[in-house]
C-alpha cells in the first residue's frame, strides 16, 4: 500500500482516542507504515501497540475515559472491571486512583502504576462492549460487575453499588434475574444483600 494513502484508509481510528496496531493491520496499514508517519510526525506512540494521531482533538466530555481506553487496549485479553466499571456504569462515588483490568488466570502480564491487573476464572460471563468516546470497549456488564464486587472489594462499595444499581430506572434498570444466575455460577450467595437492598 502507498505510503499516502494508508492515512485515509486508517481515518475512522484517527478519530479515536487510541487504536491498536492490530486495528491498523486490520485494514491493512502495517507497523512500519505507523512507524513512518510516527516519524514524520503525524501519529503519536502512546506505550506499545497503540498510537493516537498527533491531531486527535477529544470531546471534553470523553476526557476523563481516555487514559482507561488506552490502559485496556494495552492489555491483551483484558476486560474493564470492579471500580473501573463501577464508575462507567454509574453506580459508585468512588473515583477510580487506577485503571482495573480483569485478565484470565493463565495471562502472565506485568501490571503498571496506573492499571491493576485483577485475575479472573470465568472471563466470558457477563462480557460486552461498549462503545465509549468512540471506541468499543471490552466490560463486564453490571450485574456481573456488582457480582465480582461482592467477591472482591469491600462490603460497603458493593452494597453501594447494589442500592444505585437498584434505584435505576428504564433501559438502565438492573436485571434481576441475570443477577441471581451469575451469583449461582460465580458460587456467591447474593440473596442476602437483596433482601436488604429493596427492604
Amino acid at each position: 500500500m502507498e505510503k499516502s494513502s494508508c492515512l485515509s484508509t486508517i481515518q475512522s481510528l484517527l478519530a479515536q482516542p487510541s487504536f491498536t496496531a492490530d486495528e491498523a493491520k486490520k485494514l491493512g496499514v502495517s507497523p512500519a507504515h505507523l512507524a513512518y508517519y510516527i516519524k514524520k510526525g503525524q501519529l503519536k506512540r502512546l506505550s506499545r501497540g497503540i498510537y493516537q494521531s498527533t491531531d486527535y482533538q477529544g470531546a471534553p466530555e470523553n476526557f476523563q475515559w481516555e487514559d482507561l481506553i488506552e490502559a485496556v487496549n494495552s492489555v491483551p485479553g483484558g476486560v474493564i472491571c470492579l471500580i473501573s466499571a463501577l464508575a462507567i456504569h454509574d453506580i459508585t462515588e468512588e473515583i477510580p486512583r487506577q485503571h482495573w483490568i480483569a485478565v484470565s488466570h493463565s495471562t502472565s502480564i506485568n501490571r503498571g502504576d496506573l492499571v491493576r491487573i485483577v485475575r479472573f476464572r470465568n472471563m466470558e460471563l457477563g462480557k460486552t462492549t461498549l462503545n465509549l468516546a468512540g471506541c468499543q470497549i471490552p466490560i463486564f456488564d453490571r450485574e456481573r460487575t456488582i457480582i465480582d464486587s461482592f467477591r472482591q472489594l469491600s462490603r460497603e462499595t458493593a452494597i453501594k453499588a447494589l442500592k444505585m444499581a437498584l434505584a435505576k430506572k428504564g433501559e438502565e434498570r438492573l436485571d434481576l434475574r441475570k443477577l441471581q444466575s451469575y451469583a449461582k455460577k460465580l458460587r456467591y450467595n447474593i440473596h442476602p444483600y437483596l433482601i436488604t437492598a429493596t427492604t
